[in-house]
């Protein structure tokens, strides 16, 4: 599953503002553009493992700082759906 998991990983490290709306609105996640913008602005370059329970708690927290609590939490069930296995 390791790769499964990398592939995951370089996806949400990688993602833009579009396609993160897009996997936002598949998944009934309320995500709007500008949110979107900051949220993959953070992402970019950050290299991180989301199926790291302390990794994603702090990148929650980030997304906090940046979109605000409410889009964090609904980031984090984007998350939990992604990784699922």
């Amino acid at each position: 599953m390791k790769i499964f998991e990398n592939i995951i990983n370089h996806k949400i490290n990688t993602i833009t503002a579009e396609e993160l709306l897009k996997y936002a609105d598949q998944f009934n996640i309320a995500v709007n553009r500008q949110q979107a913008r900051k949220i993959t602005e953070y992402l970019r370059g950050k290299n991180v493992n989301i199926f790291d329970d302390k990794e994603r708690a702090k990148l929650v927290k980030q997304i906090a700082k940046a979109a605000g609590p409410e889009t964090a939490r609904e980031v984090n069930k984007l998350f939990m759906q992604f990784t699922k296995q």
